[in-house]
This record gives C-alpha cells, sequence and structure tokens, in this order.
C-alpha cells in the first residue's frame, strides 16, 4: 500500500529547500551545459536564436516546478516519483539540446510536454491553489503543446512555434490571477541556489573546452581569470541581496501584488541572468588554446555580452525589489560591452579586463558598507 498523500499547506517562511529539489536544479542546469555547448559550436544569430528559444521555454517550466514545490513539499512517495519524472523530462530534454533544431526535434517537444503534464498533475494537488490552477493549466498546456509540435515541425516551422510557445509563456501570468501563497524564503533561496549550481556549472563547462589542451601559462590564465569572472558574479548577486530580497518579498502582504513581485523578479529579471551565464561560458570557451592571439568579434561579443546581460538582469532585479546597487551594475555593464575591441586585439586582455572592471564596481558598492562598519573590512564574502 502506498503511503498516503498528505494534505498541501502553505509553506512557512522558515522552510528550506530540500536536497530532492537541490537534485532537481542540477539536472535543471545540465540543460544549461547543453545549451554552451550548442551556442559554443555555432557562435553566430542562427546559434542566438536556437539558444534563447530554448532556454526560454525550458527556464518557464524550471520557474513552475519552484513555484510547485514552493506549494507542495515533495512530501510522500507519490510526489518525489513525479517530481522525479520530471527530472527525466528535463533530463531528456538536455540531451536533446545539441540537435533539437534537427532530428532530436520530436524527442525535445516530446520530453516537454511530460514535464508540463507531470507539473500540472501535481499543482492540481496544492491545497489553496487549484483555482488559479485552473486558469493556468490551459496556457501552460497550449504553450507545451506548441513546444510538442515544433519538435514534429522541420524548419522555419520548429522556429515559429517555438516562439509562439515563448509568447504564450511570458503574457500567460496577465491573463490570470498571481494571488499564490509564497513563502519567501524558500522562494528566494530556491532561485539563489540555481544561480549559483549555474555559475558553477559554467566553470565545468569552460573547464571541459580545456580538454586535450596542453597546460601551459595560457591554459593557466584562461582558468583564473574565467574563475575570477564567475566570482564576481557571485559576488554581484550574493553580496547580501540574496537576504533584502527575501525581506522585500516578505514585507509585502497582499497575495497577488506578492505574486506578481515574485513573477517579474525571479521569472522575468532571472531570464537575462541565467542567459547572460550561458553566453559568457561559451565565449570563453571559444578563446581556451588561443588566450594571446585576436578573437573574433562573435566570441568576443559573447564574453562581454553574457557579463553584461548578467548584470543588467540582476539590475533589473534590484530595481523591482527596491534595493540599491542598480546604477552600479548598470555602469558596469556599459564598461564590460566596451571591451570587446579589446578581445579583437588580444583575447586575455579582453579577459583580464572584465573582473577588473565588475571588481571596481562591486567595490564601489561596498564602500559605503565599510565606512558604516569602521572599515575593517572590504568584503565579508557577502554576509
Amino acid at each position: 500500500m502506498s503511503e498516503p498523500e498528505p494534505q498541501a499547506t502553505p509553506a512557512p517562511s522558515a522552510v528550506r529547500v530540500s536536497t530532492l529539489e537541490l537534485f532537481f536544479d542540477l539536472v535543471f542546469v545540465f540543460t544549461l551545459t547543453q545549451l554552451t555547448k550548442a551556442f559554443a559550436d555555432r557562435l553566430d544569430a542562427v546559434g542566438a536564436a536556437r539558444v534563447l528559444l530554448m532556454l526560454g521555454v525550458i527556464w518557464w517550466m524550471y520557474g513552475g516546478y519552484a513555484w510547485l514545490t514552493n506549494a507542495i513539499a515533495p512530501s510522500s512517495t507519490t510526489r518525489r516519483t513525479l517530481l522525479l519524472t520530471g527530472m527525466v523530462g528535463f533530463f531528456t530534454m538536455a540531451l536533446a539540446v545539441p540537435d533539437a533544431f534537427g532530428r532530436s526535434g520530436w524527442v525535445f517537444g516530446t520530453a516537454y510536454l511530460v514535464v508540463n503534464l507531470v507539473h500540472t498533475g501535481l499543482f492540481l494537488h496544492a491545497e489553496g491553489a487549484q483555482r488559479a490552477v485552473r486558469g493556468l493549466a490551459p496556457l501552460n498546456l497550449t504553450s507545451a503543446a506548441l513546444v510538442f509540435a515544433g519538435g514534429i515541425a522541420t524548419g522555419p516551422w520548429r522556429y515559429g512555434l517555438w516562439a509562439a510557445a515563448l509568447v504564450v509563456q511570458i503574457v500567460t501570468p496577465y491573463l490570470h490571477s498571481m494571488a499564490y501563497a509564497i513563502s519567501p524564503g524558500h522562494f528566494v533561496e530556491r532561485h539563489g541556489l540555481v544561480v549559483i549550481v549555474a555559475i558553477g556549472e559554467s566553470i565545468v563547462a569552460i573547464g571541459l573546452g580545456f580538454e586535450g589542451v596542453p597546460v601551459d601559462l595560457g591554459v593557466v590564465v584562461v582558468a583564473v581569470l574565467g574563475l575570477s569572472i564567475s566570482y564576481y558574479l557571485w559576488w554581484a548577486y550574493f553580496a547580501g541581496d540574496d537576504e533584502h530580497a527575501e525581506h522585500a518579498l516578505s514585507a509585502i502582504t497582499d497575495p497577488e501584488r506578492r505574486g506578481r513581485v515574485a513573477l517579474r523578479g525571479w521569472a522575468y529579471a532571472h531570464f537575462p541572468m541565467i542567459l547572460g551565464i550561458v553566453v559568457l561560458s561559451a565565449g570563453v570557451k571559444k578563446m581556451v588554446g588561443h588566450p594571446f592571439e585576436p578573437l573574433d568579434w562573435a566570441p568576443a561579443s559573447a564574453l562581454a555580452g553574457g557579463v553584461a546581460l548578467f548584470l543588467l538582469g540582476h539590475a533589473w532585479f534590484l530595481r523591482i525589489l527596491g534595493i540599491p546597487g542598480v546604477v552600479h551594475r548598470v555602469c558596469a555593464a556599459v564598461a564590460v560591452l566596451l571591451t570587446i575591441p579589446l578581445g579583437a586585439l588580444v583575447a586575455v586582455a579582453q579577459l583580464a579586463a572584465v573582473p577588473v572592471i565588475m571588481a571596481t564596481a562591486m567595490i564601489i558598492e561596498d564602500l559605503p558598507k565599510v565606512r558604516r562598519t569602521g572599515g575593517t573590512a572590504l568584503h565579508t564574502f557577502g554576509r
């Protein structure tokens, strides 16, 4: 006999992310590794369009599962099994990513439909969320059907149908209520964990680019500078602002408004951050083995553009929640984009300039904090 299905109740603020949810995030982030490889293999406008479409629909469903486990804890065998089924779907999508616009399109579309069906079925069991989800489910299923149809279609039809699915997903929240019971602590932690795992996965993706390359001074320089960029991405996101974000979300008492802020901050504003990590990783991979040579404009633009996307996305996020630091990130993003000609001269010059710019912006932002604490430390690892 299976375990009795526990009643779903809104999680209190003290509830934190379970290890099963972290396991789910690790599977999701594998899709980012695959997207990085796909973009690095085709670093042009067509490659960018493909990554944008695939990551767009995948990110929407990841967000759906983050909202799901915020409302329904994976606390029974049935729920854990269904969540595992969703993980299998994400893993299958990731495997299909490299050839999703070729022969593996039907695999990507079918796996996406399975992920969506599991999500809808689980959410319909969330106490207090049935009414909202009944309005959401038809729209989610419509977008999933478009992804499935696009996977079967060929040529321009695949691009068109997947673009239509992404449009449906973007407008869906404006067509029904967002008055969900949100646990701020769990919600903020869950998204923070996927960002840190994504940053870590970007390091792995870059490291895989060194396969077969002799370890020399150039390799060491690229590795150190690439790791430095990842560190400053971490600093920009986690230097206390995750705690401020939780407090800001907790301070919103109206369920509808809290849902809207959560949507804008953690769904829309986080998308360019995750996209930025993919684009940055692809750019760095292209300079592996050639750090002291000129870069083509495409990888130089990817390196700078990826960092700029992340910083601008985080600036948008801070603005939504009314947290200081927007100006520092926007200025840093603009300055980073100005390094693209450096890469066209010599790759390592751009790779060195980017972390210097990021460090400067973060240090300037931290100076008022240092003065308030007596100047004992410039940066206390984000806390």
